[in-house]
């Protein structure tokens, strides 16, 4: 690819918060800067599960990474698919939408991939049971859940309605937790007047995690104020379960004395442990890198990876002093690594090692109840709640994204009202949800695109 001459090169792979925060921080050095990234938007992900559930469009929660990068005119946006890196000659490989190779040559590269959903080795269920990390997962996931109640309310069978109206979520750390008592207020809020055949109302939620409590990560007090206040919503806790098989008709769970017990759901919903890309692996081959067990890989202090100090890695693809996976992680070691990038391009010394700020974290449960743990404070309810609203709207991008995050939970918590509930079912009824084959004893007709759609609430 065609670069600046004279000019040093930096190369981001990435368009997350450590990416995106990595090029504006180098938005007024000396150097040009190239971000890679097979999505054209930076996404919000701790909302994601919102516009799963009705409450925000992905509009709200992404902004397309090029509109976000216009004003810096040192810093170049691609769209293509890291696969390889060369060290020894400073190249990065890469692909683009259509196949097409391409190379990118740098001085100093950040990587800042991010993870993908892992499944403990099996990831045969991903199909069945979707995770949460992209606008398309929270797009199948939306279908899924409103989904499941039209399914219900067409099933004459009332065994087979209630399997539709069980939803088993694997994994209580904050998505699991934040998903489940949003399909909770979903059945009980939003959808209990529509239905004539249903009750929405009797909507299970099951969510099993191998621990000993949900929000485990918060510490004591706030994980026991998160399982009373999920009780309280309807949710039922499975903890100290190991998840041993998913199909399509539920799942199955080992207890930690050994006992399987068989629980029948029209839905599964992974929300549990994450690992590294690929790419994570293409990296430590081609450098030598360690990687933790999930993947990641192991920096130094200044972020980079040994032996090599022109490659940084951040975000949740880097493992450092057992920093958490979360975003206040990633925006800080983008700025440290684009900061360093930049001193180093210019000629000037960087020795300050990165040190994180632990600005704390928040779980939403569900309206009005929330738990918060920030500067040795701990605490949830109503005030918890509303600092969870405010510190998620400084995070998101944009003040267009802000206003519209703020008017869609004005209608979701004020009037039961969630505007985002559009989803297509396609032949849903005729064929089944999770691997597309036809139920036994019924014939599959694929119905006009124009007479499958669901409309909003």
């Amino acid at each position: 690819m065609t670069q600046a001459s004279g000019s040093r090169q930096v190369v981001i792979v990435g368009g997350g918060f450590a990416g995106l925060f990595a090029a504006r921080m180098l938005a007024r050095a000396a150097v040009q800067v190239t971000l890679i990234d097979r999505a054209e938007h930076h996404l919000f992900q701790p909302l994601l599960y919102q516009c799963a559930t009705g409450i925000l469009s992905e509009g709200k929660i992404a902004a397309p990474l090029r509109q976000l990068l216009k004003k810096h005119q040192n810093v170049n946006f691609v769209i293509a698919e890291v696969t390889g890196l060369d060290p020894e000659r400073r190249q990065v490989l890469a692909r683009r939408p259509l196949g097409e190779p391409i190379e990118f040559g740098y001085d100093y590269l950040i990587l800042a991939a991010g993870v993908r959903q892992s499944y403990f080795g099996h990831d045969e269920y991903a199909p069945i049971a979707p995770g949460m990390k992209t606008i398309e997962d929270a797009m199948k996931i939306r279908r899924r859940v409103f989904g499941a109640f039209e399914l219900a309310e067409s099933e004459d069978d009332p065994a087979e309605r209630q399997r539709w109206l069980t939803f088993a979520l694997v994994g209580a750390g904050p998505t699991g937790v934040e998903l489940a008592g949003q399909i909770r207020e979903v059945a009980t809020k939003t959808l209990r007047k529509e239905y004539r055949r249903i009750k929405p109302e009797d909507a299970r939620v099951l969510l099993f995690d191998g621990g000993t409590a949900p929000l485990a990560m918060f510490g004591p007090k706030l994980s026991a104020l998160a399982a009373r206040d999920l009780g309280k919503l309807g949710v039922e806790l499975h903890m100290g379960s190991i998840v041993t098989h998913v199909d399509a008709d539920g799942l199955e769970v080992k207890d930690h004395e050994g006992t399987v017990t068989r629980h029948l759901c029209g839905n599964v919903l992974w929300t549990a442990g994450v690992q590294a890309p690929p790419l994570a692996g293409v990296v430590a081959e081609a450098t030598g890198a360690e990687q933790d067990r999930a993947g990641r890989i192991v920096v130094g202090p200044d972020c980079a990876i040994p032996g090599h100090p022109e490659i940084m890695v951040t975000g949740d693809m880097m493992s450092l002093d057992k920093l958490p996976g979360v975003a206040e992680v990633a925006m800080q070691t983008g700025i440290y690594a684009g900061r360093r990038a930049g001193h180093l391009a210019e000629g000037k010394s960087f020795d300050k090692p990165f040190k994180y700020r632990d600005l704390g974290s928040a779980a939403y449960i569900s309206r009005g109840k929330a738990v918060v743990s920030a500067f040795k404070l701990n605490f949830g309810g109503f005030l918890g709640w509303w600092v969870w609203l405010f510190i998620h709207i400084g995070f998101l991008t944009g003040y267009r994204n802000r206003i519209g995050a703020v008017l869609g939970w004005w209608f979701a918590f004020t009037r039961d009202i969630r505007r985002e509930r559009t989803f297509t079912i396609d032949d849903m009824p005729l064929v089944n949800a999770y691997t597309g084959q036809v139920k036994p004893g019924v014939t599959a007709v694929v119905l006009p695109a124009d007479k499958s759609e669901a409309g909003t609430g």
